[in-house]
C-alpha cells in the first residue's frame, strides 16, 4: 500500500496508474486458440480443455441428471440467499423496460423506435478459484426479461468434469438451458463462431481472466458484439471524518481479494482515518482465505490524502472507478457530482457486496477507465433499439425539399432524385 498526501493535480495521471496488462504477449497465446476453435470445432474444445484444465470430456454439455444432482447438493439457506437476490434483480431490471416511442416529427412524417432483443447471446461465467454464480443472475436475468431466444453459458469445470453445483442451480433457476463445460479463451471462440455443439451467438457477456478479456476483444473486431472492454477488478472509496474505518478497510479488502491484479483506492480528506484504514486492513486480512491474493493486490492500493471533499470528488471523477463507495457527510449530495464510475454505493451502510449479489443493481460493470464512455449492464444491453418511419404525401411534400437542398449541398445527386421522383409523381397525380 502507497500513502500519499496532499498530491499535485499534475501528478494524479501516475498517482492512480493501473496495474500494466501486457495485452500484446497474451493475444500471442490467445489468438491460435480462437483459430484452432473456428477450424476444428468440437475437437479442438476437448483437445484444448485436456491441455489447459486437465479434464477429458465425456460430453461438453451438462445435462438434466447434473443438473438434478446439483439442486441436491446446494444448500437451502444459500438457496435462499439467490432467491432474494433473484427477485431484487428482477425487480430492478424489469423496471427498465422502455416504451415504444413514437412521434409526429413534421405533418405527416411519423418516426418510431421500437426496442428489440438480441436474438442469441453467449453468457461467461468464471468457475475457478471463485465461481461466480452470482454473475448468472446479473446476466441471465436481463436476458430472460429482455426476451432473448437463446442464451448460451460457458463455464469451466473441475478435472472430474463437475461444475461447482450453485452454478447449476442458479443457472437453473433463472432458465439457461444450454450450459457447456468450457472454460477460458476457448469458450469465447466456441460462442463467437460456433461448433457443432455450441451455436454461435450474436452478442457475449461476462467477466473472465486477462485470456478470456483478451479473446472477447479479438471476436469483438470479427464480427461478434461483447458487452463491454473490461480489466481487473477495482474500487475507490471518498471518505471524511465520519467514515468507519472498520467498514472502509473491509471494503478495500473486499475488492483486493478478487485478484492479484485488482487495484483499490482510499481518498480521504481525514490524515486519523487515513491511519486507522491502513491499521484495520493490516489486522483483518490476516483472517482472509485469500490473503495471498490480498497481499499482492495491496501492492496497486493508494491511500490518498487530499486537502478537502471537493478535491476528492474531481480525483475520484479523474481516476473513473468500477465501483465506488461514498462514505462521508452529505453522500447524497456529493453523488450528484460524480460522472465517472460504473456504480456508485452511498453510505456507511452500504457495503459494494451488496451490489455484487443481492441489491438489485448489476454488477457488471466498465473497468480500467472505461467507465468514462461505458456504462455497466442493464437491460438495455440486451436489446437493440430499431427506428421506422413512414411519411405520407403531405408529409413527403413538407419535407421533401429540405431533404433535396441537403442532398445537393453534399454532392449526393441520386438522394435527391429518390426524392425529386416521388413528388413529381405527386404533382402530376393531384393534376388528375
Amino acid at each position: 500500500m502507497k500513502v500519499i498526501k496532499y498530491p499535485d493535480k499534475k501528478d494524479w495521471h501516475e498517482l492512480i496508474k493501473r496495474p500494466a496488462i501486457d495485452e500484446k504477449s497474451i493475444r500471442k497465446i490467445v489468438k491460435p486458440i480462437l483459430k484452432k476453435v473456428q477450424e476444428k470445432g468440437d475437437k479442438a474444445l476437448r483437445k484444448l480443455t485436456y491441455e489447459y484444465d486437465h479434464v477429458e470430456l465425456d460430453h461438453i454439455l451438462v445435462n438434466p441428471s447434473e443438473i438434478e444432482a446439483a439442486k441436491k447438493l446446494v444448500k437451502s439457506d444459500l438457496k435462499n440467499a439467490i432467491h432474494q437476490a433473484y427477485e431484487n434483480i428482477e425487480k430492478f431490471h424489469t423496471a427498465q423496460r422502455q416504451n415504444t416511442i413514437e412521434i409526429e416529427t413534421t405533418a405527416g412524417v411519423i418516426c418510431k423506435r421500437k426496442n428489440v432483443p438480441i436474438e442469441k447471446v453467449g453468457l461467461y461465467i468464471p468457475g475457478g478459484s471463485a465461481p461466480l454464480f452470482s454473475t448468472i443472475l446479473m446476466l441471465g436475468i436481463p436476458a430472460r426479461v429482455a426476451g432473448c431466444k437463446q442464451v448460451i453459458m460457458c463455464t469451466p469445470c473441475n478435472r472430474s468434469g463437475e461444475i461447482v453445483p450453485a452454478i447449476l442451480y442458479t443457472a437453473d433457476l433463472v432458465g439457461i438451458e444450454m450450459i457447456a463445460k468450457i472454460g477460458g479463451a476457448q469458450a469465447i471462440a466456441a460462442m463467437a463462431f460456433g461448433t457443432k455443439t455450441i451455436p454461435k451467438v450474436d452478442k457475449i457477456f461476462g467477466p473472465g481472466n486477462q485470456f478470456v478479456t483478451a479473446a472477447k476483444q479479438v471476436v469483438s473486431q470479427r464480427g461478434t458484439a461483447i458487452d463491454m472492454p473490461a480489466g481487473p477488478s477495482e474500487l475507490a472509496v471518498i471518505a471524511d471524518d465520519t467514515a468507519v474505518a472498520e467498514f472502509v478497510a473491509a471494503d478495500l479488502l473486499s475488492q483486493a481479494e478478487h485478484g492479484a491484479d485488482s487495484q483499490v483506492i482510499l481518498i480521504t480528506t481525514s490524515e486519523k482515518l487515513l491511519n486507522k484504514v491502513r491499521k484495520e486492513i493490516n489486522e483483518q486480512k490476516t483472517e482472509l482465505p485469500r490473503k495471498h491474493i490480498v497481499q499482492k493486490s495491496l501492492e496497486n492500493a493508494r491511500l490518498i490524502l487530499v486537502k478537502n471533499i471537493e478535491e476528492a470528488v474531481q480525483l475520484s471523477n479523474f481516476y473513473a472507478p468500477e465501483h465506488l463507495i461514498i462514505a462521508a457527510d452529505n453522500e447524497e449530495i456529493l453523488a450528484e457530482s460524480i460522472v465517472n464510475a460504473g456504480s456508485v454505493f452511498l453510505g456507511n451502510y452500504t457495503p459494494e457486496s451488496a451490489g455484487d449479489y443481492a441489491s438489485g443493481t448489476n454488477h457488471t460493470l466498465p473497468t480500467y477507465g472505461y467507465a468514462r464512455a461505458y456504462s455497466g449492464i442493464s437491460l438495455d444491453s440486451f436489446m437493440k433499439r430499431i427506428t421506422f418511419q413512414k411519411i405520407s404525401e403531405a408529409g413527403l411534400t413538407n419535407l421533401g425539399p429540405s431533404v433535396m437542398h441537403m442532398a445537393t449541398a453534399e454532392k449526393l445527386e441520386a438522394h435527391k432524385k429518390a426524392v425529386s421522383i416521388r413528388l413529381k409523381y405527386i404533382q402530376e397525380n393531384e393534376k388528375t
